[in-house]
């Protein structure tokens, strides 16, 4: 025991930020955390059970499949066999599951990561994956799921979700603002404003009230998951927001709807403040300052996104935004960084 416990310390040593993400989700927390998570796991069953017509006697592929609960709800509704990827330890307990509940004759569970693994069969006749990160694309699997597609999906094929959109809205948040980020300007006397500038370049996941949102929603950008490309995860967005109320924007706020368009009946689920929460949350961008911004009155501005050249699962995020209203004229530029 004590040398597997030294092998295990020592492998850990060597472990890369891709491979911390791969062992995160080796940890029964999260597994519980999104199968908890009442809208996303409902919405995914809604919507294979939708899709009956096009699962049943049908090849299924479930990439990232974690606890194998979406393999088992493709079993349920007549699969004829389901491949359940997952590259984390995880893989182990959804072996068991799925015996436990007497689908093994249905679900073959593969341990390992995608783009390194065989198939036992040339092509599948539907991709289902609950690939989605925070801000939609941190730590999101979509470049495994468009490899997949490529690879494997048959021509005309079903892929669950099959398209999905990234929203952003201004809020009012002047004492969460002065709690986390004003902090450091008066430290017992002492300005530590260094740690201030920091702290204000890392987006917040955070579960964001209705009623602070203070603008109308502007769609940043589409994700239609059948034709989408690795190249199109980098992107960058035009907005103009709209003030519903005379208010103070002191931050902007992303967050992404799903949707199954393919089914009897399509299905979606959102992430926004005005929905049921989810696991997600939302992101949110503070600005440097506070804008006062007058019912009816626009903040324009651009929003540019692409994958760190490290680790293409974290982000880097440029902000650009300007105001030209009744009591304030001002312009800026953030940089922020998702990791």
């Amino acid at each position: 025991a004590t040398d597997k416990m030294e092998t295990d310390t020592d492998s850990k040593k060597d472990m890369t930020s891709k491979d911390y993400y791969f062992d995160s989700y080796s940890h029964f927390g999260i597994h519980e955390e999104m199968l908890k998570d009442e809208v996303r796991t409902s919405q995914y069953r809604r919507a294979i059970e939708h899709n009956r017509q096009n699962i049943e006697g049908k090849v299924v592929l479930d990439i990232g499949c974690g606890t194998g609960i979406l393999s088992l709800f493709c079993a349920q509704v007549g699969a004829k066999a389901v491949y359940a990827i997952d590259c984390s330890e995880i893989a182990d307990y959804a072996k068991l599951i799925v015996k436990e509940n007497k689908y093994d004759h249905v679900i073959t569970v593969i341990k390992g990561k995608v783009e390194e693994i065989t198939l036992p069969v040339d092509k599948v006749d539907v991709i289902v994956s609950e690939w989605m990160g925070y801000f939609l694309f941190y730590e999101s699997m979509l470049d495994t799921v468009i490899y997949s597609r490529d690879k494997w999906l048959k021509p005309g094929g079903v892929m669950l979700p099959d398209y999905l959109t990234l929203n952003l809205v201004g809020i009012e948040d002047a004492e969460y603002k002065n709690e986390k980020l004003n902090f450091w300007d008066n430290v017992y006397g002492f300005s530590m404003k260094c740690i201030k500038d920091v702290a204000i370049q890392e987006p917040l996941v955070d579960v964001v009230e209705a009623q602070q949102v203070c603008t109308d929603v502007r769609l940043l950008r589409e994700c239609k998951v059948p034709e989408y490309s690795v190249e199109d995860c980098t992107f960058t967005c035009p907005f103009e927001l709209t003030a519903k109320r005379n208010d103070y924007i002191h931050a902007l706020v992303a967050y992404f709807d799903t949707f199954f368009t393919t089914g009897h009946k399509p299905t979606k689920f959102s992430t926004g403040p005005e929905h049921q929460q989810t696991h997600w949350k939302q992101t949110v961008f503070y600005l440097d300052h506070e804008i006062t911004i007058c019912e009816g009155e626009k903040l324009t501005g651009t929003l540019a996104c692409k994958p760190n050249a490290t680790n293409r699962r974290d982000l880097d995020i440029t902000i650009t935004y300007e105001h030209n209203g009744k009591w304030q004229q001002t312009k800026g530029s953030m940089e922020y960084k998702m990791r």
